[in-house]
């Protein structure tokens, strides 16, 4: 009898997995709604090709792959295939472009499929919302063709690809850390309203000051190790200006003005912003070509920063994503990726620039089967709760993403085959960081600047 459950088990994931339907009566998916479900399994398909990136970058894959009798040795030939195994292409960052070109291709088409989808009723959101093996299946099949692109300029253009798309991708981090923050003030004012309960209130100013002080402390390591008294003038441009943008917005976003429109506002938003800005700042210098300007974290940690010749972030020709930008990066990226999947957000300025409905079919519970389990029902039947088009397209950004912070924004030298480090990296960050700060600023002046719109 046991055997048979599972195996009717097992027949309905099946069937969830290769039907139509979004799992809406299926018992192996969880009690929730078919818009976060969907949305899950996307980003999980993102995040199985980051893991997969990951591994093929890994010092020593090329020698474990040599070890593999007639795989790499003079170009083994695969059964039913003509090229040869080339395990210079297979490894290291050439693989990476290609793993992260063959998602980015991925989520680019549905995204362009996906355009104005209104309802769950359109037949183009039952593919959306399922079929899910055969899904997988593609994506593996433009992850295989993509390994066969030849070199020629290919990683030369997909550099610039990524780094138009990784600018857009800071954007939308800031956007949805603007929106957490947003969410998280909310949250903890009310419960310090709730029952006079002070705690949640002394909660908000510890992180305040926290995020705050973390935030100054990185303008003075900043100004010690990567300026020098007659060199490094970008750098100290760079560190002067977005401290004092965010001065500027840390002030504004307690003007009583300000407040009088936008109660929500406060210096919690502002702190966290100022955070990720001085993040955004590092990363960028991190890449400057000047290595008197750009010392590594070893140096830093060893304190030979000062030295005449400072240690190299890498050696020429490899890439080590696992340096503490690439690490924060990805961490940062990781939390991104989770929170666009999850989120309902009450804040109509961030709803419009990410084109989701505010809290739209929230609350919506599914069906309870005979087994006593809830099922993952459809709360979009009158119009969808995200747009389908633009999630997708914030993943084909965040896959261009990835491949840039897994490659440490380093330029492909086509003559020797190397990794560089690269001024338009830097400014695409700076820049970046810039408008960010001015999107932040506008989702404060907006209620005021348009009084006669509705910003609640």
């Amino acid at each position: 009898m046991g055997a048979c459950m599972a195996l009717c088990s097992l027949a309905s994931c099946v069937s969830c997995l290769c039907g139509s339907a979004p799992c809406l009566l299926c018992g192996c998916c969880p009690s929730s709604n078919n818009s976060t479900v969907t949305r899950l399994v996307f980003s999980f398909f993102l995040l199985l090709g980051t893991l997969v990136s990951i591994i093929m970058i890994l010092p020593g894959m090329e020698t474990q792959l040599q070890k593999i009798p007639g795989f790499c040795q003079g170009g083994s030939t695969i059964p039913g295939v003509e090229n040869q195994v080339n395990c210079d292409v297979i490894v290291g960052y050439k693989s990476v472009y290609r793993m992260c070109f063959a998602m980015a291709c991925f989520f680019f088409v549905f995204s362009a499929v996906m355009i104005r989808v209104r309802t769950s009723k359109d037949p183009r959101a039952a593919i959306q919302n399922g079929f899910w093996f055969f899904k997988f299946l593609i994506l593996v099949g433009i992850t295989v063709g993509a390994f066969f692109i030849p070199d020629g300029t290919f990683n030369n253009v997909w550099f610039y690809f990524g780094i138009v798309g990784s600018f857009m991708f800071i954007l939308i981090q800031l956007i949805l850390l603007i929106d957490f923050a947003h969410s998280w003030n909310e949250v903890w004012v009310r419960n310090s309203e709730d029952g006079d309960r002070k705690g949640w209130f002394f909660g908000l100013l510890f992180f305040t000051i926290l995020h705050y002080a973390l935030a100054f402390a990185a303008v003075v390591l900043f100004y010690l190790y990567y300026t020098k008294p007659d060199n490094c003038t970008e750098h100290k441009v760079f560190i002067s200006l977005n401290l004092i943008i965010c001065i500027i917005v840390s002030v504004v976003s307690i003007l009583p003005k300000v407040q009088e429109h936008s109660p929500q506002s406060g210096l919690l938003q502002s702190s966290l912003i100022t955070l990720y800005t001085m993040y955004v700042t590092w990363s960028a210098m991190t890449n400057n070509p000047n290595r008197a300007c750009n010392p590594s974290l070893l140096s830093l940690v060893s304190n030979i920063s000062s030295s005449a010749e400072p240690t190299p972030t890498s050696t020429p020709g490899t890439v080590q994503w696992w340096d503490a930008q690439g690490i924060v990066g990805l961490v940062i990226f990781l939390f991104c990726t989770f929170y666009a999947s999850i989120r309902s957000s009450s804040n109509t300025q961030v709803n419009k620039l990410m084109q989701t409905e505010e809290g739209k079919g929230s609350g919506v519970e599914g069906e309870v089967g005979e087994d006593g389990l809830r099922r993952v029902v459809d709360n979009e039947e009158d119009g969808v709760t995200y747009s389908y088009s633009f999630f997708h397209f914030h993943l084909f950004l965040a896959s261009l993403y990835i491949m840039m912070t897994l490659t440490n924004w380093y330029m492909p030298d086509t003559t020797t085959q190397a990794m560089l480090s690269s001024m338009p990296a830097v400014w695409v960050k700076i820049c970046s960081s810039w408008l960010g700060l001015a999107l932040y600023l506008w989702t404060l002046m907006a209620p005021v600047v348009l009084p006669n719109r509705d910003f609640s």
